[in-house]
């Protein structure tokens, strides 16, 4: 299980970091909106959504993502809009009501979930995508560290009842992790961000990142899976290794904006 978690990292980090920082943001944007229809589609597996809800609902979160790097729009009329369909279309898929507030409340949450936390990052990266390599560089150090510290001396239980492995200890990793991945990061490419600003931001990452990290837990327990899906062979899906970063992205983008690094 280690080795193919080293060797899934040592593939993809660098061909991420290249793609968002050598090739035009459009293509970092694209990806950014792959990963949310990709998340989407294992979202709703996990909870047996009706094909046509679930199909239509990734089509939407397509869109929105679109619309959120295009400008198009306000995204809450768009959320708004989604409610209004999807109430309409499980009003005619089924003429049983039961299960519906449970059916629209998935597709909803799903959107919600995956491409609006997302949209966070689509905003960092069109910003600089130094930004968002930071935000990532920061969640992997506060992830990584928190899994090896937690294995290596975890004894408290953090959340037993959502996640029985971690612990206390993984929690100070994962805070110890975001600060310093933070600061690594800001030395080797954001220059203009001052160490206390990057000490700010790496702890409300690790912090984030611990409570992504619960959430998806939670949610998984709910729907009775143990991995969100398996396209990434020692790691489970893709909502598995973006957990931590849907709470961090937009906890990341309100620090740099409450801190005036942007």
């Amino acid at each position: 299980m280690h080795l193919k978690r080293l060797i899934i990292a040592i593939i993809v980090v660098p061909l991420l970091y290249l793609a968002v920082m050598k090739l035009p943001v459009i293509y970092s944007c694209w990806l950014i909106t792959a990963v949310a229809a990709l998340g989407l589609y294992e979202f709703y597996s996990m909870f047996r959504l009706h094909a046509v809800m679930k199909y239509l609902g990734i089509a939407w979160g397509i869109g929105l993502m679109v619309a959120s790097f295009m400008s198009l729009g306000n995204m809450f009329n768009l959320y708004l809009i989604a409610a209004l369909m999807f109430l309409a279309l499980r009003l005619f898929l089924s003429r049983d009501p039961e299960s519906s507030m449970l059916h629209i409340a998935t597709v909803m949450l799903g959107l919600v979930y995956v491409p609006g936390l997302l949209t966070f990052q689509l905003n960092l990266v069109m910003r600089s995508p130094q930004w968002i390599i930071l935000l990532y560089g920061s969640v992997w150090a506060a992830d990584s560290m928190a899994y090896y510290v937690g294995k290596g001396i975890g004894r408290h239980k953090l959340y037993e009842a959502m996640s029985p492995n971690k612990t206390m200890e993984g929690a100070v990793g994962s805070l110890l992790g975001g600060i310093l991945g933070a600061v690594l990061i800001k030395y080797a490419l954001v220059a203009q961000l001052p160490v206390v600003k990057a000490l700010i931001l790496g702890l409300a990452v690790g912090a984030a990142t611990i409570i992504g990290d619960l959430v998806e837990s939670m949610l998984k327990r709910d729907a009775g899976v143990k991995d969100s899906g398996i396209i990434f062979p020692g790691h489970g899906g893709i909502l598995d290794k973006i957990d931590g970063v849907t709470f961090a992205g937009p906890v990341f983008f309100w620090v740099c904006l409450a801190l005036k690094v942007f």
